[in-house]
């Protein structure tokens, strides 16, 4: 059973995706259960998500003391770091700590649309000015960098005609809670793994975990290093 943390600054939509998701399932079927919700910000909403659900919850005083942060999560014997919603930059000793086992999900189809500063509705605005057609979710690997990890797999969806960047960030949103749960039983599994090359390698069962997608919704996995 691997033991995740969830990195959250705002109301842990993300959170609840995914405890709904491993609850619905099992501890047979998904080895892994959310055992710390970490944040920020004593407001953020992820804690009385986290409360509700008895999952113990950490504030940072520092975000940026990495001593402190591997501490905690050494004292919490957590395994994955899932990154939904969390707004700071994770230290560079903890991403090396738990290379090839930290995620991210980020708001829109990376490369586009990533790195410093590029958040919440600040996303779907550039996505609306670039003038795309579509856009989506991407889970991905962190490495030190904001948004520029390894991508595992993403959601697209198609930027309708009167879109606001609200309308947008609904129909995204609905991306990410489809595509994080199901990121995070593909690690549990073992079935998704970063090399050291950088590149994902994907086992084929893994194909099964991502192929009931709700209709409008169109998911692509990695494909550089599939392994058969």
């Amino acid at each position: 059973m691997k033991r995740v943390a969830v990195f959250a600054s705002g109301g842990g939509s993300n959170l609840g995706a995914l405890v709904n998701y491993l609850d619905a399932l099992g501890p047979v079927r998904v080895p892994a259960t959310v055992v710390l919700v970490v944040t920020d910000r004593a407001t953020a909403g992820a804690l009385d998500r986290a409360e509700r659900c008895g999952i113990a919850t950490i504030t940072l005083d520092d975000p940026l003391d990495a001593a402190n942060l591997l501490e905690i999560l050494t004292d919490h014997r957590v395994q994955l770091i899932v990154l939904a919603g969390y707004l700071k930059l994770v230290p560079k000793p903890v991403t090396t700590a738990f290379a090839g086992r930290i995620v991210n999900v980020h708001p829109a189809l990376l490369p586009r649309h990533g790195g410093p500063g590029m958040y919440g509705i600040r996303v779907h605005r550039a996505v609306l000015a670039a003038g795309d057609a579509e856009s989506g979710a991407t889970v991905h690997f962190v490495d030190a960098e904001y948004d520029r990890g390894a991508t595992i797999v993403q959601a697209r969806v198609p930027v309708m005609a009167g879109d606001t960047a609200e309308s947008l960030a609904a129909r995204v949103l609905a991306a990410e809670h489809c595509i994080l749960p199901r990121a995070v039983h593909a690690l549990a599994d073992d079935l998704v793994t970063l090399q050291p090359d950088g590149s994902v390698t994907i086992l084929p069962y893994a194909d099964s975990i991502f192929a009931s997608a709700p209709a409008g919704l169109t998911l692509s996995l990695a494909t550089a290093a599939r392994s058969d």
